[in-house]
């Protein structure tokens, strides 16, 4: 399992411990791209793909939170809080910016190094996941692709989190704040209607299998089976 790795962490030693004992793992070859701040890990994803981003929160410039968010603008790629902050608030914020694992400083780098393993797999799909389904439409949540009728969709980053969250919950009326929160993150300083804008989107971007998403007036929207 060949994989690029790239670890965001003002801390030289935390650096340097990481990169070598991921580098002295022989079943697998791991490449570990550092960085020192966010500006610096920002410049690292415009020039080349990874497979999986190691964020520390507390960086000399922009922070993890804010740089995870950034992330997820464009990119689905697997993204680990690795910090020193371990509040319950702190953390349910950054999975609601959409991290996949948060780990709180002093860590095992074993634990984190296999974290790491079944991240990248599972992002790779090497492992099975059940895909969701709806009349023509079917999303796999290991390859972060959608297809209707056996055609794969060129999809955002938001609208494909916002479809899958839909078909997470078929048949509810889920609320435009509720949306809100799950999709964009309760920090989120914009309005709702930007989940009018993306549902326009989507609806527009999956043709006639778009009529599946209904407004439910002055609540929100269903997603229908």
């Amino acid at each position: 399992m060949d994989c690029r790795v790239l670890l965001i962490e003002d801390d030289a030693q935390i650096r340097e411990v990481i990169r070598d004992y991921f580098t002295a793992q022989t079943q697998d070859c791991v490449d570990v791209i550092c960085a020192c701040s966010g500006n610096e890990g920002m410049e690292r994803i415009a020039e080349a793909r990874f497979d999986l981003a190691i964020l520390d929160i507390m960086l000399p410039d922009v922070d993890g939170f804010a740089l995870c968010r950034e992330i997820r603008k464009e990119s689905i790629v697997p993204v680990i809080f690795l910090t020193a902050r371990g509040s319950e608030e702190d953390k349910l914020k950054g999975y609601l910016l959409g991290c996949d694992d948060y780990i709180v400083k002093p860590f095992s780098l074993a634990v984190l190094y296999a974290k790491v393993r079944a991240l990248v797999k599972r992002a790779k799909g090497m492992v099975a996941a059940e895909l969701l389904t709806a009349g023509a439409i079917e999303l796999n949540p290991v390859q972060y692709t959608v297809s209707v009728g056996g055609k794969t969709l060129a999809m955002a980053p938001k609208e494909y989190t916002l479809l899958k969250y839909l078909m997470e919950h078929k048949n509810q009326v889920i609320t435009r704040e509720k949306l809100l929160i799950s999709v964009w993150g309760y920090d989120f300083e914009g309005t709702d209607r930007v989940v009018d804008n993306h549902i326009k989107k989507l609806r527009r971007v999956l043709g006639a299998e778009g009529v599946r998403i209904k407004t439910i007036r002055k609540k929100g929207y269903q997603f229908t089976d």
